[in-house]
């Protein structure tokens, strides 16, 4: 048997030679035999740190610090290994961990910028945007020249609603380092939100340049498909780049060094047998009181259960509506993996032999798309949630399929995945629930004025758009415009503008937010919804069409310009079509000039809507499930 003075020699042999795991086995043995030899802590702490074992680090260094309170190097080394344990938590999604962590480092470092901005994640991320608000304003009053602490600070100001103080803190990052990427992209759809149109093309084109030029560059896809200017090839490019950062082979492997699990590729492929029945995977933040939830309600309840077996897989939070209690019911099984890493998600839907994955959610504010790059299904499709491209991996595409149709998708070479058309991409839910009647008073509303209306979001409303219908209020004197209340700084800067037109502000009618039934009940007010460009009306359209309330659009070159176009040919309305602003303010003021001919329109609604194939959702389920058995039949042919 070895002597304590053999295994040391031979301990510090082999970590002068870097075999630092046996090095620690050897320091552990000899450690055990003297538990109260400090510097064996600090020796197996370090060994621990270096081989990335971060929580043992911290356990080691917790002892030295006991013993010796005042070792400031001790601390020192407790926080490098709290914070690289509170890392390895980010990076699993151990967002409770991380924040425990760095709560400790901070109990030793208070004045440390870097920990309380680690704190801020951990804690934006956990759901907690007060404490995150709170740590990202330490962070910057101990560091302000840390332009992404200013930026996340925006980020958090923008989720609290405080839009004016988030743009405020992402001009402060620019100012800072002007070439942080993804603070101008936050900066442009934040005054998109807020209508400010101030620089806005040229910070625009900053970003396309970026985009085209610097594939490193961190631009949110969500944001740039809004944009004005943007074209699909762009969009597609911006997609590829957010995928290639996140999701690339040396961004997992990246993470599966930090999370020290040796590998971390996409999952081998599902076996090739034909199945009885097809299982397929929804994958979505969105099971809640969401639009998302408004369309695809009454389709998951029509699904042919003799051929498909339906799994939602819910990563957002439980709002405790009526319209969640639906859907857990309406799917066969309902699966919350919220709490769930992106890893451990993906063997939870390997594991229940998911056949086809459809991601609702894409890449919005709350995508888990990290989960799809895995591959964790035999097939994986992107639908709905974002109005796009999901992009490509090393000219892979993330996605296999795009669920789209002919109208909004005419062009492969726009997009990565290849395309499943259905005769109209966006189902509906016949079910929605209207509200009681009410009066034009009740929304502020002259009762004898022709009532143009956008219930679109703001960040939609451009400044060309918003002049041509500045233009068509002024050659239609007896009109008025019935906008979405936002923010009340959208509502100011829209006002402002219509003034600087020559249009009385007045003439602007903002309606607030209320529940869907009140919000599809006012729509009966309305005579016209005029569509935005380039990012139309989604839901908001389908809302429209189903309260028989006429919808004219402008179709685009884009994904997103296409949707209402595609919503107006299914309902057999193509005279709402328009192909340029101009096609599109000639057709609107004919529409107030020629009450006969929008009464015609508006009747065919009445006759025809509720019944057409738009909101036909069994029809919707036969075709789409062609499509999924389409799918899947070539895949295990």
């Amino acid at each position: 048997m070895q002597n304590v003075n053999e295994i040391l020699s031979q301990a510090q042999i082999n970590q002068r030679e870097g075999n630092l795991s046996l090095a620690l086995q050897q320091f552990q043995q000899v450690l055990a035999l003297h538990p109260t030899e400090l510097n064996l802590h600090i020796v197996c702490g370090n060994l621990c740190a270096e081989l990335q074992r971060f929580e043992e680090a911290a356990g080691y260094f917790r002892r030295i610090v006991s013993a010796e309170n005042k070792n400031s190097d001790a601390r020192n080394a407790l926080c490098y290994a709290l914070q690289g344990l509170g890392n390895q938590g980010h990076a699993s999604g151990n967002f409770v961990l991380a924040e425990a962590c760095f709560e400790e480092t901070l109990q030793h470092q208070a004045g440390n910028a870097v920990f309380w901005y680690n704190l801020g994640n951990a804690q934006r991320e956990l759901g907690k945007p007060q404490a995150a608000l709170a740590s990202f304003t330490q962070s910057i009053k101990f560091d302000p020249s840390d332009a992404d602490a200013h930026n996340n600070l925006g980020n958090i100001q923008r989720e609290l609603g405080q839009l004016d103080k988030a743009i405020a803190s992402y001009q402060r990052a620019l100012q800072i380092n002007p070439y942080l990427h993804h603070a101008l992209a936050h900066l442009v759809h934040q005054k998109q939100h807020v209508c400010d149109w101030h620089d806005l093309n040229a910070q625009i084109l900053q970003l396309r340049d970026w985009i085209k030029n610097e594939p490193r560059a961190q631009i949110s896809p969500f944001a740039f498909i809004a944009m004005p200017s943007t074209t699909a090839q762009e969009q597609k490019q911006c997609s590829t780049n957010w995928a290639n950062n996140l999701y690339n082979d040396s961004a997992k492997s990246r993470l599966a060094i930090s999370l020290n699990i040796g590998g971390l590729q996409a999952m081998p492929k599902q076996t090739k047998k034909p199945k009885e029945k097809i299982n397929i995977g929804y994958l979505s933040a969105d099971f809640r009181l969401h639009p998302l939830a408004f369309l695809i309600s009454e389709l998951i309840e029509k699904h042919d259960r003799t051929q498909f077996e339906v799994v939602a897989y819910s990563y957002g939070a439980d709002d405790k509506s009526s319209t969640r209690k639906r859907l857990e019911q309406a799917f066969d099984n309902f699966v919350d993996i919220r709490h769930l890493n992106d890893i451990d998600a993906a063997k939870k839907i390997r594991a229940d032999n998911i056949d086809i994955l459809v991601d609702l959610t894409g890449f919005t504010q709350t995508s888990r798309t990290g989960i799809v790059a895995l591959k964790p299904a035999a097939i994986h499709v992107n639908w709905l949630g974002f109005a796009g491209t999901m992009g490509e991996i090393g000219g892979e595409p993330l996605f296999d399929y795009l669920l789209a149709d002919p109208i909004i998708a005419p062009n492969q070479a726009d997009l990565s995945e290849q395309l499943l058309y259905l005769p109209c991409y966006q189902p509906n839910d016949s079910k929605r629930p209207i509200g009681k009647a009410t009066t034009k008073a009740a929304h502020h509303l002259p009762e004898n004025a022709f009532v143009f209306c956008c219930f679109n979001q703001t960040f939609k409303i451009t400044a060309e758009v918003f002049t041509v219908w500045m233009r068509i209020l002024k050659q239609a004197p007896n009109s008025v415009l019935w906008l979405l209340e936002c923010n009340i700084w959208a509502k100011a800067n829209l006002q402002r503008e219509a003034t600087n037109a020559g249009i009385d502000a007045e003439r602007l009618i903002f309606a607030p937010r209320v529940p869907i039934a009140e919000h599809l009940a006012r729509h009966a007010h309305a005579d016209l919804f005029l569509d935005t460009l380039p990012y139309n009306a989604h839901t908001t359209a389908s809302d429209a069409l189903f309260m028989c309330l006429p919808v004219l659009t402008c179709m685009g070159d884009t994904f997103a310009s296409r949707v209402a176009a595609s919503l107006l040919t299914r309902t057999n309305l193509p005279e709402l079509i328009t192909h340029s602003l101009q096609e599109y303010e000639e057709k609107a003021l004919q529409l107030v000039k020629t009450p006969e001919n929008l009464a015609q329109i508006k009747q065919k609604l009445q006759t025809d809507a509720k019944q057409s194939k738009l909101f036909d959702a069994t029809q919707f389920a036969r075709d789409l499930e062609q499509q999924y058995l389409n799918v899947y039949l070539n895949y295990v042919k």
